[in-house]
């Protein structure tokens, strides 16, 4: 397919995006949908997450959207979400809610965009019924020993008889001194496993909402928790292995929150996600289903029907960005080179150097060729650029795109670091 013709098409068929009022339009596309999902080129834009926030706000004011669930860990992302809905003990200001986000790397969820939505949240719930309060939740599996001590700190305040099950599976995972990758080695290798006490913890906790018994956001939490550690423990034990299970076991875990909430909000509820363009945007559009791999985008069209869901991918040309040399290393802002040529940013840029949203559809035959998609994770080296593009059936992996063509390094808040 000759590119410039997909330059033009792209020329004919994308809006500008001056303001955040050009998001309207974005807003009446998603139409009754019941999630949409908020994508990322990066972890690290200070663009895609306002431009995130300036949606979700749209939504949740407009089409009564009643959470939004994102890619990070439970406990930390719990924290804001008793900040926002200003529950009984919820931290006494936006900035302490952050500062439960100290695990490596902190900057995805402690900087000062989400702090602006975090402020934003709390004004729109504030006159709302206590049961009508729009929520923020964590939809990863990453806080695997954080969870198991949520779950015993709530069980013992309620006084629950599977507050043992909770001790015994606490106790199995002690000895790996909170190393995923330790106790990984051990169950992989040696055969040690916490698999069994998990599990019957999880099961005890859902039996509680199969007998009617989850009536608060509190019961629901523990529960959650207790998924945490059965899909991390299964996270860390493959994952040690190698190949693409632990991908799959995380993303399925996402999913499986995400359903989770939604029975929790009862019928009608509607979720807005936000998640790396990795995550949201359909794995069955790029190389990953020839590898067996599958994504939150994937199975929530499965589940949900295409007709029910929203995805919505972000890219840009260049700019700056938060990101790290290595696994736990410092964060800096590094550059991000202008897009290669003939990938999907380059095209973007080509059909116009401002911000844009397109509408992307299987109906458009141009839009499904499959071309380069910059994806920048919270390691990145610029100079092997090359080697972040993700070859995309744009019209397949995502339902519109929204491109800035030139952006900026998010804002960190300082919390004290966890590495993990």
């Amino acid at each position: 397919m000759n590119k410039h013709d997909i330059v033009e098409e792209i020329r004919n068929h994308s809006l500008r995006l001056d303001s955040h009022d050009d998001l309207d339009e974005l807003v009446d596309a998603i139409g009754d949908a019941q999630i949409v999902m908020l994508g990322e080129a990066s972890h690290g834009t200070s663009e895609f997450y306002s431009l995130r926030m300036e949606l979700s706000k749209r939504l949740i004011e407009r089409k009564g959207f009643n959470f939004i669930g994102v890619e990070g860990d439970w406990p930390s992302c719990y924290s804001l979400n008793q900040y926002v809905k200003n529950t009984s003990g919820a931290p006494g200001s936006v900035r302490e809610a952050v500062g439960a986000f100290n695990r490596w790397p902190t900057w995805m969820w402690a900087n000062q965009e989400v702090m602006e939505l975090g402020k934003w949240m709390r004004g729109f719930n504030a006159n709302r019924d206590e049961s009508k309060r729009v929520g923020f939740y964590g939809l990863d599996m990453y806080s695997l020993w954080e969870s198991m001590e949520e779950v015993l700190k709530y069980l013992e305040e309620t006084n629950s008889p599977e507050l043992f099950k909770a001790k015994r599976a606490f106790a199995c995972f002690e000895p790996y001194s909170r190393e995923g990758q330790t106790y990984g080695m051990a169950a992989a290798y040696l055969h040690e496993t916490c698999e069994e006490e998990v599990v019957k913890l999880l099961t005890s906790l859902q039996e509680r909402r199969f007998n009617g018994r989850v009536e608060s956001e509190a019961e629901l939490s523990a529960e959650l928790n207790a998924m945490v550690a059965v899909n991390a423990e299964r996270y860390y034990r493959s994952m040690v292995r190698g190949g693409n299970d632990s991908w799959n076991i995380r993303d399925t875990h996402m999913v499986e929150a995400l359903n989770q909430l939604m029975r929790f909000h009862g019928t009608g509820a509607k979720a807005i996600i936000w998640e790396h363009n990795t995550h949201i945007g359909d794995a069955r559009a790029t190389d990953m289903a020839s590898e067996g791999m599958v994504n939150v985008g994937q199975l929530v069209r499965e589940q949900y029907g295409r007709e029910n869901c929203y995805a919505i991918g972000f890219g840009t040309h260049r700019g700056t960005v938060i990101a790290a040399r290595e696994w736990g290393a410092p964060l800096q802002v590094m550059p991000v080179p202008k897009a290669i040529h003939n990938s999907w940013e380059d095209l973007m840029h080509r059909a116009g150097a401002h911000n844009q949203i397109l509408f992307l559809g299987p109906e458009n035959p141009l839009f499904q060729t499959t071309v380069g998609h910059r994806a920048i994770g919270v390691v990145y080296y610029p100079e092997y650029e090359r080697g972040n593009y993700v070859p995309s059936n744009m019209a397949e992996r995502y339902d519109a795109f929204v491109y800035v063509d030139e952006t900026k390094a998010l804002r960190p808040v300082v919390v004290e670091e966890v590495v993990v």
